[in-house]
């Protein structure tokens, strides 16, 4: 396990250290941006059923890939708060070969890293490839298939990491549907376990006649079959979603 981690860390930072000479005429970081969300929701599973999350959530791309991490503060109603964070970044063919692989629909080939960390537990560890589609209306879909390893459990298995973004306009008013889907495998003790967060999301700003893409209101619905992978326990629960992009 121990090699895996140290290929783990070599694949998310060896390419921060030792940049080619590329890296002087260009701008490391393309593409940034960073929101915060309110969600309060309830009917959850396996702790009290009503809760609020704080969530601070970044994206950028940069001269090799890109990066996309959040950081959940979660409140539940009569108990403690936690937290939950990841960071996923990525290194692209495209970029790293300064040759275009799309084709077709196919829009990037990556190879795709992720560290997740819960309060109290240890961490997980991913590690795999990505490829990324041209959809038409789609901002962006990407599909992730990783080595799934959590430090906790005895084994590894896979995971498939689904996440969309969907812009669309009815009426003048504009709306976004975006979210992500997390399909895992058995291992050790834990199940194997499906969760679809889809979000719809009205833009208020735009509304309101106001600057646009910046807040955003709507409903995020989380299904977790088989939630932590327990058995038998599946999670059906609506959340108000407010998102204001900075």
């Amino acid at each position: 396990m121990i090699y895996i981690r140290i290929y783990f860390l070599i694949l998310l930072c060896g390419t921060v250290f030792a940049l080619p000479q590329k890296a002087m005429a260009e701008d490391i970081v393309q593409f940034h941006t960073t929101n915060i969300q309110l969600l309060r929701g309830n009917n959850y599973e396996l702790g009290k059923p009503q809760r609020t999350t704080i969530t601070l959530e970044h994206a950028n791309s940069w001269l090799y890939g890109d990066t996309f991490g959040f950081l959940d503060f979660i409140y539940s109603d009569g108990s403690n708060s936690t937290y939950y964070g990841e960071i996923s970044p990525r290194l692209s063919l495209s970029k790293i070969t300064e040759k275009s692989v799309s084709y077709g629909i196919i829009k990037d080939i990556l190879l795709s890293t992720t560290f997740e960390k819960a309060r109290g537990q240890g961490p997980q560890y991913l590690y795999g490839g990505a490829i990324d589609f041209n959809l038409p209306g789609f901002k962006f879909f990407k599909t992730n298939a990783y080595v799934h390893d959590s430090t906790q459990l005895d084994g590894k298995t896979w995971q498939i990491t689904l996440s969309w973004n969907h812009p669309f306009n009815i009426g003048g008013a504009k709306f976004l549907a975006e979210g992500f889907a997390d399909l895992q495998g058995h291992e050790g003790t834990s199940n194997s376990n499906q969760l679809l967060v889809p979000r719809f999301l009205f833009d208020v700003g735009h509304a309101l006649g106001t600057t646009e893409n910046k807040l955003w209101a709507g409903i995020e619905y989380q299904y977790w079959h088989n939630k932590f992978g327990v058995d038998g326990v599946t999670e059906f629960a609506p959340q108000a979603q407010l998102k204001w992009i900075f």
